[in-house]
């Protein structure tokens, strides 16, 4: 398994969600209204199933689940110690959500995708 591979870009993702959350203006590639929720949405699913794909033992997922969503509470306190970006209670509840929905993606083939990925010809043997 190329564990440390998946490890090393969970936790970029991490960072970068830290970076993307915290930073003054960050980035708007599509502008419709609610748009900032389904990106909490999404980032937030797309990392619990990205973890939930390296450890599958379900006490660990539950810590997962729990880490990610006191991550998402607390980057909302640090937003508004910032002064820049708000602090958001429905940011709070979609990161919350995402969390719930990445863990309900791992249940079904999406959680296996990593594993497909290391079945790969090319990837066969590599540690």
């Amino acid at each position: 398994m190329l564990r440390r591979v998946w490890l090393a870009t969970g936790w970029l993702w991490i960072a970068a969600v830290f970076y993307i959350s915290l930073m003054p203006h960050p980035p708007e590639p599509v502008s419709f209204h609610g748009v900032d929720k389904l990106e909490h949405l999404l980032a937030y699913a797309t990392l619990m199933l990205w973890f939930c794909q390296i450890y599958l033992d379900q006490q660990m997922r539950i810590r997962l689940f729990a880490g990610f969503v006191i991550m998402g509470i607390g980057i909302e306190f640090l937003q508004s110690m910032g002064g820049y970006r708000n602090f958001e209670y429905v940011d709070m509840l979609a990161n919350t959500l995402g969390v719930l929905f990445g863990w309900s993606l791992a249940k079904t083939g999406m959680g296996k995708i990593l594993m497909a990925l290391e079945q790969r010809p090319g990837l066969r043997g590599v540690k």
